[in-house]
């Protein structure tokens, strides 16, 4: 379990999930969350019920049916099968979980300690503006929103086209010092800075984490990019009571 270095309020409780401690079998091998991807149900439901225990959770987490959108879910009124890329809460208790193999996991609390949410930011949903949508429903202002980066596809691995570039410099030239050229249809993408550009737009520069790489670290991570056939991981953000 990885467990996020940021000065949270005592109320906020965050993890993330490596793919080490479950039951899958290769390809799947050993934590994984997703039961979207093949692996068998019977062990992704046992790898679920184990997380709970893992990490004392509250509650089983509120999975959500990740589309690459910007819908954000509302844990108060979420139900199973919800298709939304961020859900938020602001009761305790309320386990608010994305699912990532690659895809940047993104955790948001407020200086308050009562307000809490987890985005999937893939590129697509990082460009189309998941973080803008899910900080719109923060109730405070946004200078006193934090953020944790999970693990993502770092910068020396993302390699993307010319419409991954177009997507986030029509937004804004000054995301092109994100996405470095190394041939006329092709750039390494920093997701990590991509996404804190985002926040810093919305005068949120208290942000942690965005040091890892899936697919560098195959003994601790699923990688979609490196691998095809995975698991995956989860990272979640939740309340306690005071």
């Amino acid at each position: 379990m990885i467990y996020p270095d940021w000065p949270a309020p005592e109320s906020i409780k965050a993890i993330s999930t490596t793919r080490q401690g479950g039951f899958s079998l290769p390809p799947y091998n050993e934590l994984n969350l997703g039961d979207h991807v093949g692996d068998n149900a019977e062990t992704v439901g046992k790898n679920r019920d184990s997380l709970i225990l893992q990490a004392s959770l509250p509650e089983a987490p509120r999975w959500l049916k990740q589309v690459h959108g910007t819908t954000v879910s509302f844990a108060s009124s979420w139900q199973q099968g919800d298709e939304a890329d961020a859900i938020i809460s602001s009761h305790p208790n309320q386990v608010c979980a994305i699912m990532t193999a690659d895809c940047l996991p993104i955790l948001l609390c407020n200086q308050a300690g009562d307000q809490v949410a987890a985005i999937h930011a893939g590129w697509r949903s990082l460009a189309a503006g998941i973080i803008e949508k899910t900080v719109s429903h923060f109730d405070c202002p946004t200078h006193e929103i934090m953020a944790w980066l999970g693990p993502a596809i770092g910068p020396s691995q993302f390699e993307v086209g010319n419409d991954v570039f177009h997507a986030f410099t029509s937004h804004s030239s000054d995301a092109a010092i994100a996405l470095q050229q190394i041939d006329p249809k092709h750039y390494l993408a920093d997701i990590y800075l991509l996404a804190k550009q985002r926040l810093n737009d919305l005068d949120i520069h208290a942000i942690y984490g965005g040091e890892r790489c899936t697919v560098s670290e195959p003994a601790h991570f699923f990688s979609y990019r490196r691998d095809g056939i995975t698991g995956r991981m989860a990272s979640m953000i939740w309340i306690a009571p005071k």
